[in-house]
């Protein structure tokens, strides 16, 4: 399973230390096991995303995999992959860049050759250049928000939409961030994604922040004293806020730390994609060679 992190740090950017592949035991025996790629995504100060992701398991790059990543940003997500359709490439690494959106997935689905008809009747095919059911599933997200005036969270409910009454679906949870918004799905119950809503301080008064899964580590000196909201695919500390989102519940957390929640989606898929059922090979990548 994939592993997703997503940090709302407010309306001022913030300071913070993140660590993709960091683990105490082998990190190699691990690797060769699990990821295939890991990636960060950002904005700058004027609010121009900034991804950095590497495509090598960490026994082939263990100092990539390992090392300390210090960013700048309001927001922040990061994404290891587990892949289950495309080659270990860095096109097919998350997460992915669209219209000044970041994105990354965690799950499948299937069909994708009836999901690029959809892109290429919307007319953007041009916005895959991997092979990833990930980012085809993100570009029908930026092609009906743009459909929707730039509404996101109507991008969102009207893609996923269509993809869970037309293909088979495993996962769709994802978390799309922009310099000022988050966006977490969970959809449906197939993999867990938790959301914590971070006092100044934690639970335990003063404390930066610090938070760790089974793959991805993050601290922030800057939190000790600021608001915050974390997404992840695992709670990340003892504190108890730590909540699990619902089934099928799209969360928006906006500039000022405000969640909106909502349930956009068909209670459940129309046909549910197994785990004994393979993923169909990706379809010809478009606008690339090979």
């Amino acid at each position: 399973m994939c592993r997703l992190f997503g940090l709302h740090a407010g309306a001022e950017p913030v300071q913070a230390t993140f660590w993709l592949l960091k683990a105490p035991d082998s990190l190699s025996e691990q690797s060769r096991r699990e990821p295939d790629g890991t990636g960060i995504g950002v904005f700058s100060a004027g609010g121009v995303p900034e991804i950095s992701k590497q495509a090598i398991a960490a026994f082939v790059d263990e100092e990539f995999a390992t090392a300390a990543r210090e960013l700048k940003s309001t927001t922040f997500v990061a994404h290891v992959r587990y892949a289950t359709t495309g080659a270990h490439t860095t096109a097919n690494t998350h997460p992915f860049e669209q219209d000044g959106r970041i994105c990354a997935h965690n799950g499948a689905f299937g069909e994708l050759d009836r999901l690029d008809a959809r892109l290429a009747d919307l007319g953007g095919t041009e916005l895959v250049l991997g092979q990833t059911d990930s980012e085809r599933m993100f570009a029908l997200i930026t092609l009906e928000t743009r459909r929707h005036g730039g509404d996101l969270s109507a991008g969102i409910s009207t893609a996923l939409t269509w993809i869970a009454e037309n293909l088979p679906v495993y996962s769709l949870n994802l978390v799309i961030t922009t310099a000022t918004g988050l966006w977490a799905l969970r959809y449906p119950e197939t993999h867990e994604l938790h959301v914590l809503e971070r006092a100044p301080g934690g639970h335990r008064n003063g404390q930066p922040l610090k938070v760790d899964s089974s793959r991805i580590h993050g601290r922030s000196q800057v939190l000790a004293g600021k608001r915050a909201v974390v997404v992840a695919t695992e709670p990340m500390d003892s504190d108890p806020g730590w909540r699990m989102l619902e089934p099928g519940e799209l969360l928006h957390v906006d500039a000022g730390l405000t969640l909106h929640s909502s349930r956009p989606l068909p209670p459940s898929p129309a046909r549910r994609l197994l785990l004994t059922e393979p993923v169909p090979p990706a379809a010809p990548t478009f606008g690339a060679a090979g």
